[in-house]
């Protein structure tokens, strides 16, 4: 009778594990296959589906700094609306002095984020400070990923498919290596499982997946790509540990329950979005020195 019991037990926990799997494998599906379509069917298409992201991402974010109202909401539309929008509709208008003060202002607040992640208070503590990363972090963030496929003066939409294509190789093997060779904690406080295997494993496949990417992109050079992957992978990984952090604090799980098997929205983006400021001002400066 008692192994019959455990038998039905083991069963059921495989089941279960295996339902959960598959669950996880579709909704990752869903969520690759929408990105990449939005990519290869138009420009048009990659700001519907950011915007939509971002709305929700702004959505779990504001429950998770418990801000409340719509102010949020109206400063991410707005900031999308004068940065992106506006610079696509009226071309011959410039606005790279307000870009390049938005990306300074959004780099300061990625500093005290990193900074923060190293104290042990609650953060954002006022109410000011959560506006402030609402606007600096969360809405100039999707700004910037829309518009680095034009970082480089021509439209290019393989480059922000490609960095994406890095998070998740990253993220893959960062988990992979850190589950059968990991052994230091990376930062045990804000996030026990990152270990510092798994996050050299997921940076090293990373710079052997952007050599496959410069060559059947052929938008960048393979070492432009090279420096793009270690850019990802550690800010990337850094954005991972912040995000935590909120999640810490609000003591959940989860930003979200939107994709099964995943969680939120936030969840799956936290990389891109703190990584996308830098893989803007990288682009930047590659295409004023080349």
């Amino acid at each position: 009778m008692e192994v019959a019991q455990k038998t039905y037990i083991c069963c059921s926990w495989k089941t279960c594990r295996m339902k959960e799997f598959l669950t996880r494998s579709l909704t990752g599906l869903i969520f690759v296959t929408l990105l990449i379509c939005s990519v290869y069917y138009s420009q048009s298409a990659i700001f519907a589906v950011f915007t939509i992201f971002g709305l929700l991402c702004m959505y779990e974010f504001s429950k998770l700094i418990d801000l409340k109202g719509f102010v949020q909401y109206i400063i991410f539309l707005v900031t999308l609306s004068v940065f992106v929008f506006w610079k696509q509709l009226q071309p011959e208008i410039k606005i790279e002095e307000a870009t390049l003060i938005l990306l300074v202002f959004s780099m300061f607040v990625s500093l005290f984020l990193i900074r923060d992640l190293f104290s042990k208070k609650i953060i954002p503590q006022f109410e000011y400070k959560k506006y402030l990363l609402a606007t600096f972090y969360m809405s100039s963030s999707f700004a910037f990923l829309l518009l680095i496929p034009n970082a480089t003066e021509t439209y290019e939409p393989y480059i922000i498919l490609g960095s994406f294509i890095l998070v998740w190789v990253n993220d893959s093997f960062a988990y992979l290596t850190g589950k059968n060779f990991g052994r230091q904690k990376l930062f045990a406080r804000i996030s026990p499982k990152k270990t510092v295997e798994g996050f050299l494993g997921g940076l090293l496949f990373s710079c052997i997946a952007s050599y496959f990417i410069a060559k059947f992109t052929e938008t960048l050079s393979f070492s432009s790509w090279l420096i793009m992957a270690i850019i990802i992978s550690s800010i990337g990984t850094i954005g991972d540990l912040i995000q935590s952090k909120f999640k810490r604090q609000a003591n959940v799980k989860d930003s979200g329950s939107i994709m099964p098997g995943h969680g939120g929205i936030y969840d799956r983006l936290d990389s891109m979005i703190f990584s996308a400021p830098f893989i803007y001002l990288f682009l930047k400066i590659l295409h004023y020195v080349s």
